[in-house]
């Protein structure tokens, strides 16, 4: 399904002109089940195919020209390439004058922060089973050089790798949502070694370009500095895999001179809760300096997360070594060039 150009007629209003052009293509829409800076998203029924879907409706009146110009369309362009059963799918897109819209499939579970908000604190087996999906979909993304949370610059709409991003199915499954401000991070990318970070094999391409809430940014990404994009999901990671278990996030966001201190010291677990050594020990490598902050691979190899996987993730390990492999021998290349 592709982008198709389609002019609305000047007099009608927003809802009629929005439910004419779904009805055109097939979809009844229905509820509103979330608002976002620049949109709305409705739940629909596709009559072609017979299923739910979310629609996603973006006004162009209310979107910035960078959004609309640069990161919609890049949006669109890595959710095209992107099919795993924990990130939700991307199914169309239509565009008219007025009007962006996004088809996507529907997670009709809700989101995993609202489910800590009316239940509390997850069990650990639930966490087990919640982290783990998401391990499966950041490896995956992580091996196509693709990282969740590049946004353009401090103040633009916070979307990132977050419990509000990580919805659930009808069968309570993870699948992670919302990449507006995804990147693929170029595997040619060379990178020089730095004293102040762990240039991680394949991990190690730095950036400069941040957005998205304070709780979940590493403390690179706080002091201002070039960041390992990669590394920065992984710290957001640990701050969803200790509110699973704590039911709070791990640091208080509301005054920024005080996030960063809390962000250098070692992360603490209420007394109150039993939590294994094993996550404690998984959550610490996860919230840790970027020169000892674990990767996405040592994290799905982590026996913690190994012991909630149905069964052994050794199709994502290869993709994932494999990316290491190409980047390695792309940059022994690259040094032969430049010696």
């Amino acid at each position: 399904m592709g982008k198709v150009d389609v002019s609305e007629a000047a007099p009608t209003t927003t809802a009629t002109a929005y439910h004419s052009i779904m009805d055109e293509y097939g979809y009844e829409v229905g509820k509103v089940i979330g608002n976002g800076s620049y949109g709305t998203v409705y739940e629909a029924f596709y009559t072609k195919q017979k299923i739910m879907v979310a629609v996603k409706i973006i006004s162009k009146k209310k979107a910035s020209d960078d959004y609309l110009n640069k990161f919609l369309p890049r949006e669109i362009q890595v959710m095209k390439v992107l099919r795993h059963k924990y990130l939700i799918n991307f199914y169309q897109a239509i565009e008219t004058t007025s009007r962006v819209y996004i088809i996507l499939e529907l997670a009709q579970g809700g989101d995993v922060l609202e489910w800590i908000q009316r239940y509390g604190a997850c069990s650990e087996p639930l966490a087990g089973k919640w982290f783990s999906q998401l391990t499966l979909g950041i490896a995956y993304l992580h091996s196509k050089g693709i990282v969740h949370r590049l946004t353009p610059s401090l103040s633009a709409a916070g979307r990132d790798l977050k419990l509000e991003n990580l919805l659930l199915d009808k069968q309570e499954n993870v699948k992670i949502s919302d990449f507006g401000f995804a990147k693929m991070v170029p595997s040619n990318h060379h990178v020089g070694h730095s004293a102040s970070y762990r240039q991680v094999n394949c991990f190690s391409h730095l950036s400069q370009t941040y957005c998205g809430s304070f709780a979940y940014a590493c403390p690179e990404i706080l002091l201002g500095l070039p960041y390992n994009p990669f590394l920065s999901d992984t710290w957001s990671m640990g701050v969803i895999l200790y509110t699973l278990v704590v039911a709070h996030l791990p640091f208080d966001d509301t005054n920024l001179k005080k996030l960063l201190r809390e962000t250098q010291k070692e992360v603490t677990f209420p007394p109150n809760l039993t939590i294994s050594q094993e996550c404690k020990n998984l959550v610490l490598q996860m919230l840790c300096q970027a020169a000892k902050r674990v990767t996405i691979l040592d994290i799905i190899k982590d026996p913690w997360v190994l012991k909630f996987q149905p069964e052994q993730p050794a199709h994502e390990i290869r993709l994932l070594e494999a990316m290491c492999q190409l980047h390695a021998t792309t940059n022994r290349h690259q040094s032969l060039i430049t010696t």
